[in-house]
């Protein structure tokens, strides 16, 4: 059973919440515009909210329910690290696309709430403060999926789920190399200007 969710999982995780979401709407695909990311952020700047709101919860959902159906089966923390993982590559590379997907943001943060809701909403809560305090949606992300291992160790001491997790944040990083260059050359855009306007930066999808 472990091993058909772990490719389950993949498979879920393949699926775009974005592409289906404008097909529906009637909005341009992503990948043929802006930054050609299928993720939410792009949605959100071609797609407009409604279609934006749905593919990040969709995303979210790719990483959420394959885990909570691990903790359904009582599988330890080491096989519901391996499901949370496999969905999050399946956003990464989705097998449906050409294996070209998003960078994993909303995904990982629906692994995390699979895992644990409680601190699924910390990692979450860690986001929303770093962005209030930077202003910038990449770093904001950066930090949160960095300290989310630390936050998942501590309160279960399982070994295996910081690696896992470790893994999943390690591939953030490696996603999100242009915005690290852009927020240490301090060209990253910001999520709301001085003027008030929100905006997104174009290399920052989900």
């Amino acid at each position: 059973m472990p091993y058909f969710l772990i490719i389950l999982s993949y498979f879920i995780g393949s699926i775009s919440a974005a592409i289906i979401t404008c097909k529906i709407l009637g909005k341009v695909d992503p990948r043929t515009v802006g930054s050609n990311n299928p993720g939410a952020t792009n949605v959100l700047r071609h797609g407009g909210k409604k279609a934006a709101v749905i593919t990040l919860l969709g995303d979210m959902l790719k990483g959420l329910i394959p885990v909570a159906i691990g903790h359904a089966f009582s599988l330890d923390w080491a096989w519901l690290a391996l499901i949370g993982i496999a969905a999050f590559l399946g956003h990464l590379y989705p097998i449906y696309y050409g294996f070209k997907g998003g960078k994993g943001v909303a995904t990982a943060f629906g692994v995390f709430l699979g895992l644990n809701p409680i601190i699924g909403i910390v990692v979450l809560l860690t986001w929303i403060i770093s962005a209030l305090i930077f202003n910038i949606s990449s770093l904001s992300a950066l930090i949160a999926s960095l300290l989310a291992p630390i936050y998942f160790y501590i309160v279960t001491a399982s070994l295996p789920l910081f690696g896992g997790l470790l893994f999943i944040t390690i591939m953030i990083y490696w996603r999100h190399r242009t915005n690290i260059i852009e927020i240490i050359n301090g060209t990253e855009d910001s999520i709301v200007e001085k003027g008030g306007k929100t905006t997104v930066s174009n290399s920052e999808e989900q």
